[in-house]
């Protein structure tokens, strides 16, 4: 192991690993003052990342040009996860609200699922899009069972699942129901494979602390399948992403672990606090930024995110 910042470094488990990153590349910590960091999107057209500080209530934009950060947005509604739509739109899931949103690009926002079957969601947590304009999300309770990162309330669906937003409709559907707390969640390069995070171990005993794998249908939105890909070792896997090989780099308590196609750890990068979520940007997405706790990190690797 090794890093310029105390606490950081490579750590190869299985000798495959030692190809995915650089040799001399370090873990640098861009910016600090979070309560709680999640959600980064990276935004290519400005060379700008947006991230969320849930506590804070506020979205947070660090300018890759000249290494400043703003607040992009305050209040927020308590943002937790955020993605970019095939038109280049934020898509935002806010806890306060209970809905998912999209900025436009005027600055408007617009509303995309709040209820579901007359009843309010509990609280969106993360968001991808499909290349077909659909767009999935997890629905945990975790923005409703403090007044931490949200209101506390009761749950009105009673359950938390995983959704869909038809791209022409507007409609909103499930597509998965068997979840105990769905929390992050990506598609495969080619979009017949959804990975999809359960979180349940931190309010239930012995719950569950891991990714399932789903095949996405024909259709383009049913899904089947769902066995247990990786079970996290340390803490629990938040959000991820994957890489264009297959691999998986996702959040966990000790730093972002890389799963490779069948699961199998063979690799950390080791960070100081605990880690919420990662993305793939800058110009070659060969740059995975890192939200852990307080703050924000980045590290450059020799493997590059899937371009949608």
């Amino acid at each position: 192991m090794f890093g310029e910042l105390e606490g950081t470094g490579f750590e190869v488990i299985e000798p495959e690993f030692k190809a995915c990153f650089i040799g001399h590349a370090r873990v640098e910590r861009l910016w600090t003052g979070a309560r709680w960091s999640e959600g980064p999107a990276w935004f290519a057209a400005g060379r700008y990342l947006v991230w969320s500080d849930i506590p804070n209530n506020r979205m947070l934009r660090w300018d890759e040009t000249d290494g400043s950060v703003s607040v992009f947005r305050a209040p927020s509604s308590n943002s937790n996860g955020n993605t970019v739509d095939t038109q280049g739109r934020l898509v935002t899931c806010e806890h306060l609200t209970r809905r998912v949103t999209r900025t436009e690009h005027d600055g408007s926002i617009t509303v995309l699922a709040s209820h579901f079957d007359g009843k309010r969601l509990n609280s969106p947590n993360d968001v991808v899009v499909k290349s077909d304009g659909s767009i999935w999300f997890t629905d945990p309770s975790y923005g409703i069972m403090m007044d931490y990162e949200g209101d506390r309330a009761e749950s009105e669906i009673g359950a938390c699942h995983v959704y869909r937003i038809d791209p022409d409709t507007g409609t909103v559907e499930t597509v998965t129901t068997d979840f105990v707390k769905p929390n992050g969640l990506a598609f495969s390069a080619d979009e017949t494979e959804l990975f999809i995070a359960d979180t349940g171990g931190t309010h239930q005993k012995d719950g569950p602390a891991h990714i399932r794998k789903f095949q996405v249908g024909a259709d383009g939105k049913s899904l089947t399948g769902g066995a247990v890909f990786a079970t996290c070792t340390n803490g629990f896997f938040d959000g991820f992403r994957l890489d264009r090989d297959g691999r998986i780099w996702t959040s966990a308590a000790d730093g972002v672990h890389c799963l490779d196609p069948q699961g199998r750890l063979i690799g950390k990068i080791h960070i100081p606090e605990f880690v919420a979520n990662v993305c793939f940007g800058g110009r070659k997405l060969n740059r995975l930024f890192i939200t852990g706790t307080t703050s924000l990190y980045s590290v450059y690797l020799n493997v590059n995110g899937i371009k949608r």
